[in-house]
């Protein structure tokens, strides 16, 4: 097999689509269709404020979020991003447009058919905890349970298993005033899971705590996702949380939606000036991670029954190449190889000869660390440092130069 063009880890076909926007305005004022008519003629937001006394708060959102991902909307304040958030569970009605749930179209549903979609698939988190202080967190977890009319006993048991699963249970039977400020996000974010939505929506959910509780509370999202991932849309200011969370970031100037990408993309190819501003003095080491930059430009090698030492060695010529990585056919990574290695294995005559090659100093490298994690390895290494996804399989090598120019991109 040759090597493989260069691609990044995650390349492969994304997840389903989850939601999608298709032109959705929402004008705030009195003559929305004369608002949105003059956006469509080019007019700025002053004009269009100025003429028809109408606030644009968003202008013209178009994008997908897939099934699974944490889509993170982002921008200053007064950008747009708290709105466009409650018109994908209509708790703001939109001006024009589509909003599509798994291909159904939320702005044409009834107001029961709303609740009922609201009850089974969404849920909501805010920064204010509003729990109810004369309630048990069991009961606040319950609560939205309570509305919908659900039984105690289910309820219950769903919002126990909700607070098991942030770390509460223990505290099912205290009063909201008996708890800290993250533990009562933590009650919040329980009563959220307890209807078991598919998809939850979080508006600066995070950004009342404490910078310390803040981060613990990202790591908490972050592990229940990992555990029962739900497509989680998540409102912020801050650059920091939403490079940290965000599989994708969708950033927002004067409620237009000007670019949306991963943290990579958005770092590596800013739409425009506003949006570099955001990043202009981000750690790159912090934001990519090994599989963000590792490349697949090494010769690989697949370990199967008859596989003959020359033919690699041959290959690893053609390609001037003097390492190359060792692969099943389930592309898990079973080690790196040197020429030199080869051709001693080769001599030895051993009848499994590309484990006699392995060179035993090579320790792969997680896809999920950080740069800022194997900087030293990859620079003390005499060769590209290979990197495996959690299922241990290759997803390509990270060099020296592949590194430095990684490292170089904050240059914008």
């Amino acid at each position: 097999m040759e090597p493989e063009t260069p691609t990044r880890p995650g390349d492969d076909a994304p997840p389903p689509v989850k939601i999608a926007l298709r032109n959705v305005f929402k004008v705030f004022g009195d003559q929305p269709d004369d608002a949105i008519r003059m956006v469509r003629e080019g007019r700025t937001k002053d004009e269009i404020h100025a003429e028809t006394g109408c606030t644009v708060g968003v202008n013209d959102a178009s994008f997908d979020i897939h099934a699974g991902e944490i889509f993170v909307i982002m921008g200053l304040s007064g950008s747009g991003k708290s709105t466009l958030l409650r018109l994908i569970n209509r708790l703001i009605e939109p001006s024009a447009g589509a909003i599509l749930v798994e291909g159904q179209d939320i702005t044409r549903m009834s107001k029961r058919e709303l609740i009922e979609l609201r009850r089974r698939d969404m849920s909501m988190v805010f920064q204010s905890f509003a729990l109810l202080p004369n309630r048990t967190v069991l009961d606040n977890a319950a609560f939205g349970l309570e509305v919908a009319g659900v039984a105690e006993a289910e309820r219950h048991a769903k919002a126990m298993a909700a607070l098991r699963g942030v770390g509460l249970d223990a505290y099912a039977q205290s009063r909201p005033d008996q708890l800290s400020g993250g533990m009562k996000q933590r009650v919040g974010l329980a009563r959220a899971l307890a209807s078991e939505p598919t998809v939850l929506l979080m508006d600066e959910a995070f950004s009342a705590l404490d910078p310390l509780i803040r981060t613990e509370m990202q790591d908490e999202l972050l592990r229940l996702q990992s555990e029962q991932s739900r497509t989680i849309i998540f409102v912020s200011h801050d650059l920091d949380e939403a490079m940290r969370i965000g599989d994708r970031i969708a950033i927002m100037q004067h409620g237009v939606v000007v670019q949306v990408g991963t943290p990579d993309e958005i770092v590596t190819k800013p739409a425009n000036d506003y949006v570099r501003s955001f990043f202009r003095n981000v750690d790159v080491s912090q934001v990519f991670r090994a599989g963000d930059i590792a490349r697949e430009t090494q010769v690989t090698l697949i370990e199967r029954r008859g596989m003959a030492i020359p033919a690699a060695l041959e290959r690893m010529r053609r390609h001037d190449r003097d390492f190359a990585i060792v692969v099943g056919r389930d592309k898990k990574y079973h080690g790196m190889v040197s020429a030199e290695s080869l051709s001693r294995a080769a001599r030895s005559g051993e009848a499994d000869p590309y484990h006699r090659a392995f060179l035993a100093d090579v320790q792969p490298i997680d896809a999920a660390d950080t740069l800022s994690d194997v900087m030293g390895r990859v620079a003390q290494s005499p060769h590209p440092v290979p990197v495996v996804d959690a299922e241990r399989r290759y997803v390509g090598s990270i060099s020296k130069s592949a590194l430095l120019m990684s490292l170089d991109r904050s240059g914008n």
